[in-house]
């Protein structure tokens, strides 16, 4: 009778089950053996996740079977078991420490982290405010640098795994109509550092990626600007949360894809239409 097998040397894909199945031959019980790859769950990290885009992911990840990991200002508990909630300033170091610290204690692993949190303030450039200038950077760049350095640390141990940046269309298609000289400061500079890391990291096992979404139907954006914005897209429409959603999926099935910034804009980075 043969046993289980222990794992071979350099396999990552799990032991190799034994599997008994029915009869194949009248009255000869004959046991049938193949190796079956027992994987352990992935794990996603999503923050800004309680609502919009954010919730659409932690969503969209748990219909891939990811355990996730979701934080915000404003997060509830989840009724799902395999969805864990943890409240928290992203602008605070040690909200990146208790993320990253909680999701290895609940699920042993992490392989995802997508930066989702960001903050989108639309005035001329002269007129933003001090309070502004923190609170944009503070949530798009410093929050995003340190859960990013946090989570970073702990793919480049395992040597594998995937950062998904969410960034903005505007950024390099910009509007006379929609001046947003602070996004494009935070989010420009998140286009450059998804490249630079890409390039980084590479070799180590990590993909670096990004979308950069048009305008969005989300709490963010106010009902009566919709009309407006639906025009400023050549499809003659805002995005809806699938859009993104379905864009950042596809760059987690997609192992041969490295620092792409994939545009989901209707069109608007092509031109005008």
């Amino acid at each position: 009778m043969l046993k289980e097998m222990p794992l071979r040397a350099g396999d990552s894909s799990g032991p190799w089950k034994s599997i008994s199945t029915t009869k194949c031959v009248p009255r000869v019980r004959a046991p049938a053996y193949f190796p079956r790859m027992v994987k352990a769950q992935r794990v996603a990290i999503v923050t800004g996740a309680s609502q919009g885009i954010g919730a659409g992911l932690v969503a969209g990840y748990r219909r891939l079977g990811f355990g996730v990991v979701a934080t915000s200002r404003s997060i509830t508990p989840s009724n799902d078991e395999q969805v864990l909630a943890i409240p928290g300033d992203i602008r605070d170091r040690a909200t990146a420490r208790k993320v990253v610290a909680a999701t290895k204690e609940r699920f042993g692993r992490v392989d995802t982290l997508v930066n989702n949190a960001g903050i989108f303030v639309t005035k001329p450039f002269i007129e933003y405010t001090q309070e502004d200038f923190e609170l944009v950077t503070g949530t798009n760049v410093t929050g995003l640098f340190h859960i990013t350095q946090a989570v970073l640390a702990e793919l480049l141990s395992q040597r594998s795994g995937h950062i998904v940046n969410i960034t903005a269309a505007l950024v390099d298609q910009p509007l006379a109509s929609v001046p947003a000289g602070l996004a494009a400061v935070t989010k420009g500079g998140l286009n450059a550092l998804t490249k630079s890391l890409a390039i980084e990291v590479a070799k180590r096992g990590v993909r670096v990626n990004a979308v950069a979404p048009g305008a969005v139907k989300t709490p963010m954006h106010a009902p009566d600007t919709h009309d407006f914005l639906a025009k400023i897209h050549p499809l003659g429409r805002m995005g809806a949360v699938q859009d993104i959603v379905d864009a950042v999926l596809y760059l987690e099935s997609a192992s041969f894809v490295t620092g792409e910034i994939l545009h989901v804009d209707g069109g608007a980075t092509a031109g005008v239409g």
